[in-house]
């Protein structure tokens, strides 16, 4: 039975290759081809076509996707390009199959990442803006003020606009809880800089529904309670999703 056409892009994610954005810079690059040709961005596959990365065919089949959580220690980069980074997740993990990052987490950040082979599920957690809470506890370099607390809550200006308003909560002297649904390039460590603080360590301690509760550089499958609590979460999702570019989509 002949698959419908899909989208290049689309396609690659749906086996499990890597995410859209990912695959569109694969295509951009050149690696990609279609029957032994580069195409364009957009060009349409069907079953009947042989699509190859880097030469190597990407084979289209019915799977049982790998949905995991990992507790990301500090100084490990997140990129699938094992070629670029040597303290890349996807050898530190060294998962049997081929998995990608859900979003990312900076070098000198700790704490959770999902990841998965599920390209579709990338976009629609990221397009789930108001239910994509992300929870991080926080230290800091000075005694955090009630000021510091109502600023960082109301928003402040980082690259060229204003932080979303955002729940934050004093836990200690140098300690805070800060529960964000945006994901601006190092958003956290931008917004306490310009009150004049520096961010000591971050930790990620939830994504949407799920918890941070295994040991730093090791790994789990979420559960299905927590893969039906997470459907429901990115059921309003909607496709007019404009995607950022990736840099800007770490904390």
């Amino acid at each position: 039975m002949e698959m419908e056409l899909k989208r290049i892009n689309k396609y690659l994610s749906e086996v499990g290759y890597c995410s859209r954005r990912a695959a569109d810079k694969l295509i951009e690059a050149g690696r990609v081809t279609i029957n032994g040709v580069v195409p364009e961005m957009g060009t349409k596959v069907s079953s009947n076509d042989v699509v190859a990365v880097d030469g190597e065919p990407v084979i289209y089949t019915e799977k049982e996707f790998v949905y995991l959580a990992f507790n990301k220690p500090i100084g490990i980069v997140c990129t699938t390009d094992t070629r670029v980074e040597k303290d890349n997740i996807i050898d530190y993990i060294n998962y049997p199959k081929r998995i990608f990052p859900i979003g990312r987490l900076d070098k000198p950040s700790e704490g959770l990442i999902l990841l998965t082979d599920d390209g579709d599920i990338v976009n629609k957690i990221l397009r789930a803006s108001n239910n994509h809470e992300k929870e991080y506890i926080v230290t800091v370099d000075k005694p955090i003020s009630q000021t510091f607390i109502e600023r960082m809550s109301n928003g402040v200006p980082i690259l060229d606009r204003v932080t979303k308003k955002c729940k934050v909560k004093k836990l200690g002297t140098y300690e805070f809880k800060i529960i964000l649904t945006q994901g601006l390039n190092r958003q956290i460590r931008r917004m306490c800089e310009y009150l004049t603080y520096e961010v000591e360590t971050l930790k990620r301690v939830r994504i949407m529904n799920i918890k941070l509760d295994m040991p730093v550089g090791k790994y789990r499958d979420i559960t299905k309670e927590e893969m039906k609590e997470l459907q429901t979460l990115i059921g309003d999702s909607t496709k007019t999703f404009s995607p950022a570019h990736p840099s800007r989509r770490r904390e």
